[in-house]
């Protein structure tokens, strides 16, 4: 398959609004791939190489001024061979390597195929809503069912490897993705409920829990191996030495917990979010002197060789008992005293609680209502789409930031609104730094970025207007802090945002 082929297809994708027509053009192209090509191509249309991050950015891509090809001619699998080899230079001269062979690739690029192969090595192509559509498209093109791919998805982790099982396979291919000790699983996602009465109410027969502002992580153990992950599926076993220990201290022989970490003061209150995420990236002598991270553990998917991600939740909090014992976050079974529970949880630092359904089992990568998060404050996660120039004393810094909602269709995210509130100096100083690195084009007064990074955002919830693309604009925004834990396929969508009209 062409390169070209690719790039049509994903112009084909931009240019629609349609769920059902996006769905219709990746599954033909699916079913022209071949094995060999399948990944590559669901990869590259999902916006990234199959390779991940391959140590290459903006700067070194736009100083390679290599003059496009006349006429098509690059296939999909010499794109992806390439860009394997720009992933493996390693060592002494890699830097000159990884540009030759760059250069090379985009000299057999035509203009369009140039522009394409930019955009998906800088991250400009990268819109995770269209995971899901891709998902749909699979389904579609191997004629099995949807819930099948996406489970199939969840266990895998990798969408290029779900689709060639799906394709070579069908269902039962997809069926042999299971469990496995030290590959990560896709997260389950809790939905917001307005109030714990609503929560309650949707799910009367519960588990309440404390909801606390940590770090997402799961753990996997096989004997005296550890793995330790964020949401995002990134390993940071390296990072997180004393949650390695614990787990291995654990009273069984194999384990997979989901739950939340955090650094605590003195006193045992919740330390600001960035300073627990910051252990993400610490080297070892770093750690020594770090603060200590605490696991709560709040699901147990697997354990002593018994797969648990069927099984209701009520089967699951027990063998989380069973294992984790004072590891497992605050709450209680039954709903009876959540008022009480939600009281304490505030009073103690955290964010409220979740109310989640005894008899669900644990659906991954999906936001369903099984599992309702109840807080006070409300908060969405929106896409920072670019930035204004400060007047006064921020001149100088970037200040107010465009925000966008995720399309749930595969769309690029909608602009939903503005805010500079709640910006500190020291996250002024930083996003001007960062917005510049990340920068995509710019205006007299406007630096528009490639739409990367997730920023929390409190608000009085969303009225309708007319002044931005997805219909609406917030109330009273304020920034509360940038989530580097998620990517743009984790945030909140503009049906998200249209739920918080008030009436």
């Amino acid at each position: 398959m062409l390169l070209a082929d690719v790039v049509a297809a994903s112009a084909a994708l931009a240019a629609t609004r349609s769920r059902k027509v996006k769905i219709a053009t990746l599954a033909e192209l699916l079913r022209a791939a071949t094995p060999d090509e399948l990944g590559a191509v669901a990869a590259f249309l999902t916006g990234q190489p199959t390779q991940g991050r391959i140590g290459t950015g903006w700067r070194t891509l736009s100083e390679l001024e290599t003059a496009p090809a006349a006429a098509p001619e690059l296939t999909v699998s010499e794109v992806d061979t390439a860009l394997g080899e720009v992933a493996d230079a390693a060592g002494s001269g890699s830097t000159g390597r990884r540009a030759g062979t760059l250069r090379a690739l985009f000299g057999r690029a035509t203009a369009g195929e140039q522009d394409f192969l930019f955009r998906l090595l800088t991250g400009e192509l990268r819109q995770g809503a269209l995971e899901g559509v891709m998902l749909d498209a699979v389904a579609a093109a191997a004629e099995v069912p949807g819930e099948a791919v996406r489970r199939a998805f969840m266990l895998s982790g990798q969408l290029p490897v779900t689709a060639l099982a799906a394709m070579s396979g069908g269902e039962l291919a997809l069926a042999e993705l299971r469990l496995r000790l030290g590959r990560p699983i896709r997260p389950m996602l809790a939905s917001p409920a307005e109030s714990l009465e609503i929560a309650l109410a949707e799910n009367p027969s519960a588990i309440v829990e404390y909801k606390m502002d940590g770090a997402r992580v799961q753990v996997h153990r096989d004997g005296d191996e550890v793995h330790v992950y964020t949401r995002t599926l990134r390993e940071i076993t390296g990072h997180v030495a004393e949650l390695v220990e614990l787990v291995r201290a654990l009273p069984c022989e194999s384990v997979v917990l989901d739950g939340e970490t955090l650094a605590l003061t003195d006193d045992g209150r919740p330390r600001p979010f960035q300073e627990t995420m910051s252990r993400f990236g610490s080297t070892r002598e770093e750690q020594v002197r770090a603060l200590l991270l605490r696991p709560y553990f709040f699901d147990c998917l697997h354990l002593d060789g018994v797969d648990l991600l069927d099984a209701p939740l009520h089967e699951r909090n027990a063998a989380l008992r069973k294992v984790a014992g004072e590891h497992v976050i605050p709450g209680q079974v039954g709903v009876s005293g959540a008022a009480k529970l939600l009281e304490d949880a505030l009073a103690a630092g955290h964010e409220g609680v979740m109310v989640k359904a005894l008899d669900s089992p644990y659906a991954a990568g999906r936001r369903g209502r099984a599992w309702l998060k109840v807080k006070p404050v409300h908060t969405l996660d929106l896409v920072v789409l670019a930035a204004e120039w400060g007047h006064g004393r921020r001149t100088g810094y970037l200040s107010n930031l465009h925000l966008g909602a995720r399309d749930p269709d595969g769309g690029p995210p909608i602009m939903v609104g503005k805010t500079f509130k709640g910006l500190t100096d020291e996250l002024l100083t930083w996003q001007t730094a960062k917005f510049q690195e990340i920068e995509a084009r710019r205006t007299d007064w406007t630096v528009y970025v490639r739409p990367e990074l997730v920023v929390e955002i409190e608000l009085d919830g969303a009225q309708t207007s007319t002044r931005y693309p997805g219909g609406l604009a917030l109330r009273f925004a304020r920034v509360v802090r940038y989530r580097p834990d998620k990517d743009p396929a984790d945030a909140d969508t503009i049906d998200a945002v249209r739920a918080t009209i008030r009436s």
